[in-house]
Order: C-alpha cells, then structure tokens, then sequence
C-alpha cells in the first residue's frame, strides 16, 4: 500500500494574500484563542468540582435576565416618563415562557446542595460558616443600591423624570428580595441537613403541605374571610422546598428513583392545578391580575420546582460529560463568578438603554406598549444590546463579588456610608419617600 501523496509547500505570492488567510484577525485565529483561553481555564479547574451542579446554577442564573428582558416592558406617558408594563397583558399565550424562565426552584435546589457540601466541610462553627456567606451575598447588593443612590439625583439633575427614576429603582428593588430570602434559608441549612439525615427527600413534603394549607385558604371557599397577611406565610416554606431537596441531594439521599418522583410527581400537580383548579398560568407577575403564583410563592410554583427538581437530578451525569468539554465549561466558569453581578445589575442594564431611549420617543421594543408581535421581534433585537451592556456594565461592578479588604476604620467608614446610601435608595425605590 503506497503513502498518500503529499503536495509540495507553497509560498503565498503577496502579503495581501498572506495577511487575508492568517493574520490576527481572521477567523481561524480568533477561534485559536477561545480554545486556548478555554483550555487554560479547564486545566485550572479543580478535579473535585462538580461541573453539573455549576452549569445547573449556570443556567438558572442566566434565566433570570432573560426572563426579565423578555417579559417586563415599558411604556411612555405624555410627559416622557417610563414606567413598568409587560407582553403578558396583551399575550397570554405567552404563559408557557415563564414555565421554562422562572428557575428559582433550580436555583435553590443547587443552592441546597452546595450548601449541605461546604456546611460539611467547615471546620469551625455554624455562626461563622453563616457569616462568611452572607458577607458574600451582602457586598454586591450593598454596592448596586448604593451606587444607584447617588447616581439618582445625578440623573434627575440631568432631566430624567421622577417618575423613571422610581420605576427603575423598583426594576433594580426587584430581583433583590431573592437575596434576602435565600440568606433566610442558608441560615437553615444545619437543620436541613438534619431533616434530610432524617427523612430523606421526604423531609421537604411537610413544606408542599403547608403551602397547600395556605393556598386553600387564600382560593378556596372561605377566601373572603381569610385576612390579607395570610399570603405570606408562604415565603418561608415555598422557596425552603427546592433548597431542602438540595439539602438531601447533596447528602446522598435523593438518587435516581427520587428524581423520577419528583418529575412525575411535580408534573402531574402542574397540570391538576391549572387544568382543575384554575390557578394563573404565568409563573410571574401579570399587571392588573387579582392572583400572581410567585409573589409569595403559590402551590404550582413547588409543583414546577419539584418537576424541574426531578430533570435535574436526572440529568445530572449527562450534564457533567457535556461539561467536560472546555469551550462548553469556560462560559458556565465565567458565569459563576460574576453571579450575583449578573443578578444584581442585569435590570440596570436594561435601562442603561431605555432611559436614554425615552428621550427620543416610542422605539419599538423598548420604550413602546408591549401589546404587538411587532414589539415582540423588536425586543429579542434588544435583547444582544442589553446583554453587551451587562457586559459593559460586570467589568466594574465585579469588584463588589471580591473579597473585602481586612476590616480598617476606613473600611468600616466606606461600608457604613454605604449601609445608609443603600437604605435611602430601598425607600425610595419602594416608594416610601
């Protein structure tokens, strides 16, 4: 059998043509670099990590821009104010998004599982395992808050009306309750761990069953009766469920067959509630509706946890050999470390482009009615601009997810002025001043 044939070398003929097929700006280089880029960071990663509870948090997190983008809008007064508005109004078809966009339920599922691994692997006390997290979570709100204090009266100084500065306080507000809500659930974790040691999965049943109770309360026959506040006492069990079965996931008490359940199980609930007993099918917020499921959470958010719970776990072990893919894992690596970035100022990039755009009247699919399919396309051409100012935007305000200094008199100064900056604007932002 003969060797192939091999072609004799060829010098390129001009510098032109030399510069058109390898110089640093062809296509062939670029991709050159990502995989190298990528493969540093995938050498980098520890063997121990588990790239598919990463990529799980990976994507709940990028859901929640996406949502938001995709289904929260404005409109325009007479007197060039914005102020909130959403598609759902006008599309109701549009329900079933929010099915796939609303992934808090993974995100506290994965958020359960980490912790039950690094509240066991702390070696000193729960109260400083407590701190050091909540630290983590604190410093990047305390920085979007306080530096939208004192960019406010910048922008009123500037021309931008009260009332746009009040609906993007609130669209930055927003997304920050999950914040507070998760720091409650972290500090559960010991007794978590202990339920799930316990009872297994099983341990999050008597939560769906307290929501139940609730919701019965809220809908059922006696409604008109039952006082207002009554709601709430959902907050606490409703997004506990997700993060207690991510507690005995990440003991080891939740396998396959549980994953099976929880997908069945969790599925069949969604389906009886809105086909039965009639509950909205947006897992968000529709303005002018006298019922919302999330705000607090209502029993068909835990059957939606539950069925994604259930595909998670399923899936894990597929997702772990995709991500072991460098160019798949470096974007999931990238992600988790501008997390609460991404969470934090996500809303505001958003209006980085809206508050601008409303001084030069209706643009399609950002300052105009949601209330067309024409607005629709137009928003998803949005959709690449917000993501670059984010982009734009997380290259400063990732130095908040850093690591604070020791603790000087300073420091102590900086994060007090902060603390009150933060405060003032909450106050405003919930309309209070």
């Amino acid at each position: 059998m003969s060797a192939p044939e091999t072609k004799p070398e060829t010098k390129p003929e001009s510098r032109q043509e030399t510069g058109r097929k390898t110089g640093p700006a062809s296509t062939p280089g670029v991709l050159a670099k990502v995989r190298a880029a990528a493969g540093r960071i995938d050498a980098k990663t520890p063997a121990h990590r588990d790239r598919a509870i990463d990529g799980l948090r990976a994507l709940a997190l990028l859901a929640v821009p996406t949502g938001h983008w995709l289904l929260g809008g404005f409109t325009l007064d007479s007197d060039g104010a914005l102020h909130n508005a959403s598609p759902l109004s006008a599309f109701g078809g549009l329900a079933p998004a929010s099915w796939v966009l609303q992934m808090l339920g993974v995100f506290f599922l994965v958020g359960g599982y980490a912790s039950a691994l690094s509240f066991r692997r702390h070696t000193g006390s729960a109260g400083a395992w407590l701190k050091g997290r909540i630290v983590r979570l604190g410093r990047p709100v305390l920085g979007v808050t306080a530096v939208w204090a004192l960019a406010a009266p910048v922008l009123y100084a500037a021309g931008v009306p009260e009332a746009t500065l009040r609906t993007g306080a609130k669209l930055v507000i927003q997304p920050l309750w999950f914040v507070g809500v998760y720091v409650v659930v972290t500090a559960l974790t010991p007794y978590c761990v202990r339920a799930a040691h316990r009872l297994g999965g099983w341990a999050a049943a008597p939560l769906l069953a307290s929501v139940a109770v609730v919701d019965f309360l809220r809908y059922g026959p006696f409604a008109d009766s039952v006082p207002g506040w009554v709601a709430l006492v959902n907050i606490l069990p409703g997004w506990l469920f997700a993060y207690q079965l991510g507690v005995a996931w990440g003991e080891g008490r939740i396998g396959r067959r549980g994953g099976w359940l929880l997908l069945a199980g969790g599925g069949v609930l969604f389906a009886a509630l809105l086909m039965v007993f009639h509950y909205p099918a947006s897992m968000v917020g529709v303005p002018g509706e006298a019922r919302t499921n999330s705000h607090p959470p209502s029993l068909l958010v835990l059957a939606l946890a539950a069925a994604q719970s259930g595909a998670a776990i399923l899936l894990r072990d597929r997702l772990a050999r995709l991500l072991a893919r460098p160019l798949l894992w470096a974007p999931v690596v990238v992600i988790n470390l501008c997390a609460m970035t991404i969470l934090c100022w996500h809303q505001t990039a958003m209006l980085a482009a809206a508050v601008p755009g409303s001084f030069a009247g209706g643009l399609a699919g950002l300052t105009t009615a949601p209330d067309s399919v024409g607005w629709i396309v137009a928003r998803l051409a949005w959709m690449p601009v917000f993501a670059a100012l984010l982009v734009g935007i997380a290259r400063y305000a990732r130095r908040f997810e850093r690591p604070a200094p020791g603790l000087s008199r300073a420091t102590a100064v900086r994060r007090t002025v902060a603390g009150l900056l933060a405060a003032g604007f909450a106050v405003f932002a919930l309309g209070l001043a």
